[in-house]
């Protein structure tokens, strides 16, 4: 829910912020007459400042006065309105560059996707639809249309989701943010239909029709008019518009003007969503240990439907569900704690407060260990990783994890009996261990140590020849799969196989960019070390040619430019990749090219078991006091990170500053932590106790 929420829909002419006078005097039509009017208003004083700009104009356009209030970079995409953030950027920093993971650092998002407008100016440089966004969770959603998701492929940190539409009128795959953004990112879309009208009606993606009227297709008009209508204005947007029309000279006219979406797409308008869901009633804890307690209720009703329920403890807000269940774990033992719950519904309207179940935790202290693991055994040896499983422990409350050390270093905690280590050295003797752990921190004896030594990487891992590749008709662009060289396959998109376009008497013919042009593999195991493959020129004419490599979604090269006269050779070294990868070649240009005679290396993992043994130290351990110092072995320190033992990460520090670094652990209760610390070269985890 919106914390600072606008009423805005109270008369039609009500304006907001700092609006120049007579800025919208012209603004007097209905429908899409309304529309080209705003054209003239917005296109009228527009100044491009550029793409490198844009960080800059972040610093004033998109800084966390509203949620943290700390001054970072306000990312839609990681910001999470109910507590802590996952992960936080600086202004001026951790700009991409390269990233694997969310919080490796933060770009420029184009709401409405650069590729459709082929990277042009202003489109590319517009600050209102070019947002701060972690890069990973830019990456994810790539050029996927906005959309509403039931059964993601992929959550990122704060709740944005990756998956098939489960709305009306279109199935493939979209992208939707949390309820709190829903509003900001359709009226950002709405502006850019507007602002670009003259010439959107020529381009082509899934979610616009080819009209500069209506612009967008029915399904996805309708759900902007939805998210605009149950997600209103909030200050942060009124601040932002003001700070982009300092930025550029021109504002967001729906910012301004709410009622405009109404007037100009009336046929698409939905009544908003006030009705609260019904009060959650006969709370109940039962199950009551000395840490944990489990809490039922009677499920909420809602005219449209409760999408969840809030959980909260002694007056804090503890987690959410989605059923009408819920385990609170992390407790005090014999301690009376106050729960109850409120029901919430996707409009984000929230109902009345439960009953209030009051429950004290038992006095029973576990001392009892989980019994000694004495089978560890190793198998399947690779050059980079090994399987590694054991007989259950027994407890006599329950086993709730098991913690794997390599070398005597901590790998991670897992709830299972099985475990594969990765990013192994070839040739490399290694020593194996596991502990039982239940959920009183009880630590069973150590396990019998398991010595296995990694076998010899192969410098050769694979090809693709395309012989196997289907042939489509000649001309005919197509969807195929097939079984090509060691037994992996292909899936190809918008491509034409073997059909007389070729290189060494086969080849797959990619198209273009918009059509989403690309070939791809299946999961490969043995990892990639480096990559090469042949390409071509499909037809004369019509500028350069590239491709881009990605290895499991993630960009790792684009090639030269290359005309059709011989045949180029497309090479990326040093990828290492470790375990299992999925290649793709991707067309990025608007002109056809060929690929053939994919090659590529198995990794050759880069660990130092010397740097992981040395990268930090932590003391005092165990702590008393209110502080913690860390001290690095390098100034090439990335992140520290807090982890309580179940998991869940408790503080996080990005680019220590100095060699020792005290954080502070007042507010953190007494028990066993893990801290990680990572480095350009390694990445190292200690227990910690904090009493």
């Amino acid at each position: 829910m919106k914390k600072l929420l606008l009423l805005c829909y109270l008369i039609s002419l009500t304006t907001y912020g700092q609006i120049p006078s007579g800025y919208y005097d012209s603004a007097t039509g209905t429908g899409y007459t309304l529309k080209s009017q705003l054209n003239s208003i917005i296109s009228n004083g527009h100044i491009d400042n550029g793409y490198t700009a844009l960080y800059t104009g972040y610093q004033t356009t998109d800084n966390d006065s509203y949620y943290e209030n700390d001054g970072t970079v306000l990312d839609m995409y990681s910001e999470n309105p109910l507590g802590n953030d996952p992960y936080n950027y600086n202004h001026g920093s951790n700009n991409c560059g390269n990233y694997s993971s969310e919080s490796d650092c933060y770009n420029r998002e184009h709401l409405f996707p650069q590729g459709i407008f082929g990277s042009a100016s202003p489109m590319k440089n517009d600050i209102h639809h070019v947002v701060p966004s972690d890069g990973k969770v830019n990456g994810q959603r790539n050029n996927y249309p906005f959309g509403e998701v039931t059964n993601p492929t992929w959550t990122s940190l704060n709740g944005s989701k990756l998956g098939a539409n489960s709305t009306l009128g279109y199935n493939g795959t979209v992208f939707e943010p949390i309820d709190e953004f829903k509003g900001d990112i359709a009226r950002c879309l709405l502006y850019f239909a507007t602002r670009y009208e003259t010439q959107i009606d020529s381009w082509s993606h899934d979610m616009i029709n080819g009209t500069k009227d209506q612009v967008y297709e029915d399904w996805f008009i309708t759900l902007l008019v939805k998210w605009h209508t149950n997600d209103p204005v909030s200050t942060r947007e009124i601040d932002r518009n003001n700070a982009a029309y300092a930025y550029q000279g021109n504002r967001n006219p729906y910012i301004d003007h709410p009622e405009y979406v109404n007037v100009i797409w009336s046929a698409f308008t939905t009544t908003p969503d006030t009705e609260k869901p019904s009060t959650p009633t006969n709370l109940v804890a039962s199950n009551i240990t000395n840490t944990t307690v489990d809490l039922a209720w009677t499920a909420s009703t809602d005219n449209i439907g409760v999408t969840k329920y809030e959980i909260f403890v002694d007056g804090n807000l503890y987690t959410t569900s989605t059923t009408n269940t819920k385990t609170v774990t992390g407790l005090t033992k014999n301690t009376a704690y106050n729960f109850t719950v409120y029901a919430k519904d996707a409009a984000g309207n929230i109902s009345t407060v439960s009953n209030t179940e009051t429950a004290t935790t038992d006095n029973f202290i576990d001392t009892e260990k989980p019994s000694t693991i004495t089978d560890l055994i190793a198998s399947n040896i690779s050059s980079s990783s090994v399987d590694l499983t054991w007989t259950t422990s027994t407890d006599n409350v329950e086993v709730t994890f098991y913690e794997v050390f390599k070398n005597g270093l901590f790998l991670e905690s897992i709830n299972t009996n099985s475990y594969t280590a990765t990013n192994l050295t070839p040739e490399t003797t290694y020593t194996f261990t596991v502990y039982a752990k239940d959920a009183a921190n009880n630590t069973s004896v150590v396990s019998n140590t398991e010595t296995t030594t990694t076998l010899a990487a192969s410098s050769f891992c694979g090809t693709e020849t395309f012989t196997n590749a289907t042939n489509t008709p000649t001309g005919s662009y197509g969807d195929g799969s097939f079984i090509g060289d060691n037994a992996i396959t292909w899936t190809y998109t918008h491509a034409r196989a073997n059909d007389g376009f070729v290189i060494d008497g086969t080849g797959i013919m990619l198209r273009r960019q918009t059509s989403n042009s690309k070939v791809v593999s299946s999961t490969i195991s043995g990892g990639i070390g480096d990559f090469t493959c042949s390409l071509k020129k499909a037809f004369t004419g019509g500028g350069d040619r590239q491709v881009e490599l990605l290895i499991n979604d993630i960009s790792k090269g684009t090639s030269i430019a290359w005309d059709n006269t011989d045949t180029q050779t497309f090479t990326v070294s040093g990828i290492n990749i470790s375990g299992n990868v999925k290649i793709e070649i991707r067309n990025i240009t608007e002109k056809q090219l060929i690929v053939d005679d994919i090659t590529w290396t198995c990794y050759n993992t880069l660990s130092n078991e010397d740097l992981e043994q040395n990268l930090f130290n932590v003391y005092p351990n165990p702590s008393k006091n209110n502080t913690i110092t860390i001290s690095l072995s390098n100034n090439n320190i990335t992140s520290i990170q807090l982890y309580a033992i179940t998991g869940q990460l408790i503080k996080s520090i990005k680019n220590p500053s100095s060699k020792d670094h005290k954080v502070m652990i007042d507010y953190i209760p007494t028990g066993v932590y893990l801290l990680k610390v990572k480095s350009n070269e390694a990445v190292a985890t200690k227990r910690i106790i904090i009493e």
